[in-house]
């Protein structure tokens, strides 16, 4: 263990040379592209040389080993540099560094999972720390193993508050096998960081907010090999270790120069520039990883099933978000990696009723809703772990940039929200989710479940879980009546007609709790002698077409959208897109028209439009025009 401390003369010189060499790598990468971030690669130069080469335990041939260690570049310009180290590592050939940033290549200007090496999507800044809580907590919590958890920080995103309700969270849940490293280089994209080199004051503010924290000089390789070490011995808490360094180090004019970020070496100066840094090696040796301890659980996290059909009768009143819960507590019987986290709002989404049958796999995350999301992209790395996250869909909205970072990462990882649209109580508008299905919709590979009874509400949590990306579960707070039978069978992409006569002659989509409008609208209508069919869309992306354009034929090629959303992004114009290549179908749109108020649920549909009574004024306005 000594050496581990206090490295010899040689693997010193070693080290120091590795980092001059990933200076090279990422001065020749980003002059070949013309274009990436040379002088925020060099300031980290001799963080990353010891990290990969002395204190991280990995197998470079294999980067997706479970038992690896974990790092996280959440500076995500800085990515020639990490490309630069496993080039070094073996895993990626020198030569494929001078096609950063081409259409054909994966090493791009930023990491992406395309890349074997890394696990989470950055350059959002301010979202990696996040990431790695997730991983650490998984690594410390479900797989009790011993790989440890790195994150490089650059001092620029600390502004972000993400980055402090990930410290807030890492010290909450004592997670030891966490290290946070700040590359304090003073500089940030246009000027001086808010601290400068004030790296006292990140040091206060670190072990404020509870976590262990040395301050090291980051281009000297025996101090950061010893803080590492200090690292491993430290207990319950969190380790961050506060590296001031300079940004563009090794090259003349600009160490330490603002108005640099952001700008490759000229091509007429990184000859030059590079043969001075070169003259400062003084060993071709490189030096092998120690191995990771093999002590991860075998796991699997595919083909999950439900114990038993759903326990609910046709006519029972239930709330969707309700059902969500009595779903994730099952689903945690069916499967033992699935995990549920919540932002302080478990007694509304119901996911309480997970803890309490699975204590050991509910995550408080408090309101800090986009450390939540950015946790849980950590918890599902590496396939660990099948992760729910919950909150009022509301303030997701919040957590926008973490869930499209998500996307990117190419995530499995479930949201789901409750107390959609105005159907909720009586707590205003700043509670009530109008622009979800909107934002939702607009992510890539994103499956968005709109569940309107507790069966089909069961059913959603099953599928999302076998569901690779990123699914969305929307609920509502009102109780409505069931209307499927336990038997009932539910796929994605794959709508439900409830309500169908042969002399039907409009047809009407809902969702939640417009479809059961819908249905009143049609038992009112059916009064007075005329038959509309309904549909129940389950799933508003992706949205079934085909059902929706064969019905519509079939009723005179009238279609009526009804909506707990705004119209802009929602189902009356998920429909629309639908059936643009029909141009008969007529598509007539009833959605939250202005800004809603507090009031009851009943009358807040009735006044903003989207009540049984606006639905049965909408029918017939179609037939008679």
């Amino acid at each position: 263990m000594a050496e581990d401390i206090t490295p010899d003369r040689s693997t010193v010189q070693v080290l120091r040379d590795m980092a001059n060499r990933l200076r090279i790598h990422s001065i020749r990468a980003t002059c070949a592209s013309s274009s990436g971030h040379p002088t925020s690669c060099c300031s980290a130069a001799e963080i990353m040389s010891v990290l990969f080469f002395h204190t991280m335990r990995y197998k470079q041939s294999d980067p997706e080993h479970p038992d690896n260690d974990r790092f996280v570049l959440s500076k995500g310009h800085a990515a020639p540099i990490l490309y630069a180290a496993w080039a070094e590592a073996g895993d990626i050939r020198e030569s494929d560094l001078l096609s950063l940033r081409k259409i054909d290549c994966d090493l791009e200007g930023h990491p992406t999972p395309r890349l074997s090496f890394v696990d989470v999507a950055t350059g959002s800044l301010g979202q990696g720390l996040g990431a790695a809580c997730g991983m650490a907590y998984t690594g410390k919590y479900f797989d009790k193993a011993s790989y440890r958890v790195f994150c490089l920080l650059g001092d620029g995103e600390c502004s972000e508050g993400s980055v402090w309700e990930a410290l807030s969270f890492a010290s909450h849940y004592s997670l030891d096998n966490l290290v946070a490293i700040f590359d304090v280089n003073r500089l940030g994209q246009s000027g001086v960081a808010p601290l400068e080199h004030c790296t006292d004051v990140y040091q206060r503010r670190c072990e404020a907010f509870g976590w262990n924290t040395h301050l090291v000089d980051g281009h000297d390789v025996e101090a950061l090999c010893q803080a590492f070490w200090e690292a491993t011995q430290v207990k319950n808490k969190p380790t961050a270790i506060i590296a001031k360094t300079f940004k563009g180090r090794g090259i003349p004019n600009v160490e330490n120069a603002e108005n640099w970020h952001g700008k490759p070496m000229p091509k007429e100066r990184a000859d030059a520039i590079i043969k001075l840094i070169e003259s400062q090696i003084q060993t071709n040796k490189s030096l092998i990883p120690k191995p990771p301890v093999e002590d991860s659980p075998e796991i699997s996290i595919t083909d999950i099933k439900m114990a038993s059909p759903p326990a609910y009768k046709v006519g029972d009143k239930v709330a969707t978000r309700k059902a969500y819960g009595l779903g994730l507590a099952k689903l945690g019987h069916a499967n033992g990696r699935v995990i549920v986290l919540d932002g302080d709002t478990k007694n509304s989404t119901f996911s309480e009723l997970f803890k309490k049958e699975h204590p050991e796999r509910f995550i408080e995350c408090f309101i800090a809703e986009q450390n939540m999301v950015s946790v849980a992209l950590g918890c599902a790395a590496h396939g660990r772990t099948i992760a729910f996250a919950s909150t009022f869909a509301a303030f997701l909205t919040r957590a926008f940039d973490q869930i499209r970072m998500g996307a990117i990462s190419q995530a499995n990882i479930n949201l789901a929200g409750s107390h959609c649209g105005i159907s909720t109580d009586e707590d205003g508008p700043s509670q009530m989710a109008l622009e979800d299905l909107a934002m939702f919709r607009s992510i890539p590979n994103c499956t968005v479940f709109y569940p309107s009874d507790a069966v089909s509400t069961e059913h959603a949590v099953c599928l999302a879980a076998n569901t690779k990306g990123m699914c969305f579960i929307r609920t509502s707070q009102l109780e409505t009546a069931v209307i499927y039978s336990p038997q009932e069978n539910f796929k994605i992409g794959e709508a439900k007609v409830v309500r169908r006569g042969v002399n039907d002659r409009v047809t009407v989509i809902g969702a939640g709790v417009t479809l059961h409008e819908a249905l009143a609208a049609a038992d009112e209508l059916s009064k007075q002698g005329i038959s509309i069919r309904v549909i129940d869309p389950f799933t508003i992306k992706p949205l079934d077409g085909v059902t929706i354009i064969s019905n519509a034929k079939a009723t005179g090629n009238q279609v009526i959208t009804v909506e707990d959303h705004y119209p802009e992004g929602g189902i009356g114009e998920a429909v629309c897109a639908a059936v643009s290549g029909e141009p008969d179908i007529l598509v007539h749109q009833l959605a939250v028209s202005g800004m809603p108020r507090s009031g009851k649920p009943s009358e807040l549909l009735d006044v903003f439009g989207i009540s049984s009574k606006h639905i049965i004024a909408a029918v017939k306005y179609t037939l008679m025009n």
